[in-house]
């Protein structure tokens, strides 16, 4: 059985089941205003196993950036709470001695926006050499031999050359390899994707997302992929969950789910996917908005939206295994047959 999307065995922590690499247990992030304590995430759990690929998808607002700031600390410090349990290979990424030792060095990450992530002032060869050299524990001329290594790595050309460019010289699919060649300068052994697309036009995407992908697979790196494109996750990804109003609503295999969701909302949001509309038709989309943290429902978050709402969705909805790979925060799920799309 399933509590919260985790396992029995992995939440016992048994002497005879190894720890997942990456495990999050009813975890809830609250942002702290004075006296008043907001809950923008809740009784998130997922577990990620070495070389695996997860994406989380869902739209702006539902809460998968803060999920993956709060795996590596980095949430405004005095004014984020978080709540449950965050596992590294069973240790505790909540206790600080921990988080730097695996930050930057087990667990490393890509920013949605690489202009902002990166420092103005030092030369991008340098932000990589000072990663390396804090990690790897190397002198200043093996980090540069290194981080030259990584920037051709990343596809980036003349690397010699670019070591000493700064990053306000750089286009933005250029920053965004350098951002890639710094979170796997140290070999880490889970990758944190955060949008790392969303500034890019097509074409370059295209050539990001498969130098991701390859730089994945070569390495074994587990990948934690957050994005709102599931064409991308098809093509990249073996899992997923969907978050809603800072809920897991759907967890299971990319496969299983494209071809036959079972929470309307992931449904949704398939529909919502440009697959031969007529010309300068409108495009599918879901009715309404993603409710402010102040105003959430006592029931079900997305019955507002829902064209499947009943009576029953107006009281707390349970993340329930419908499988043993899949599960969903609805309690017609059992019941109804929702659209998917060919996986």
């Amino acid at each position: 059985m399933l509590a919260h999307g985790v396992p029995a065995d992995r939440r016992r922590g048994s002497a005879d089941s190894v720890p997942p690499l990456l495990a999050l247990r009813n975890t809830g992030v609250s942002f702290i205003s004075g006296h008043d304590h907001r809950q923008v995430t809740k009784d998130v759990s997922f577990s990620i196993e070495a070389g695996e690929t997860l994406a989380i998808v869902g739209e702006s607002g539902c809460g998968k950036s803060v999920t993956a700031l709060s795996i590596l600390g980095l949430l405004p410090a005095g004014r984020s709470l978080i709540q449950g349990r965050i596992e590294f290979e069973g240790a505790s990424l909540l206790d600080e001695v921990n988080l730097r030792k695996v930050r930057g060095r087990e667990i490393g990450m890509i920013f949605q926006e690489p202009m902002s992530a990166l420092d103005p002032v030092f030369t991008i060869g340098e932000q990589i050499s000072e990663t390396i050299r804090r990690h790897l524990r190397v002198d200043r001329r093996s980090a540069r031999e290194q981080a030259i290594e990584a920037l051709e790595a990343v596809k980036i050309a003349d690397p010699h050359k670019r070591y000493h460019d700064y990053p306000m010289q750089l286009s933005g699919g250029m920053l965004q390899r350098v951002m890639i060649a710094q979170a796997l300068s140290c070999h880490p052994k889970l990758l944190i994707a955060d949008e790392p697309t969303t500034a890019l036009d097509v074409t370059i995407q295209a050539q990001i997302l498969n130098l991701l992908y390859r730089r994945v697979n070569d390495t074994g790196t587990a990948l934690l992929l957050i994005t709102h494109d599931l064409g991308v996750v098809a093509e990249t990804c073996s899992r997923m969950l969907t978050m809603y109003a800072g809920e897991v609503v759907e967890h299971g295999t990319v496969a299983d789910i494209l071809r036959r969701p079972r929470h309307p909302y992931t449904s949704g949001l398939l529909a919502c996917l440009p697959r031969g509309a007529a010309p300068k038709s409108l495009l599918p989309s879901i009715p309404g908005v993603v409710p402010s943290p102040d105003f959430l429902p006592d029931g079900c978050r997305f019955e507002s939206r829902c064209a499947y709402a009943a009576e029953a969705c107006r009281q707390p909805q349970e993340l329930a295994p419908l499988s043993s790979a899949h599960y969903a925060r609805c309690g017609l799920a059992a019941g109804i047959e929702l659209p998917g799309v060919a996986a």
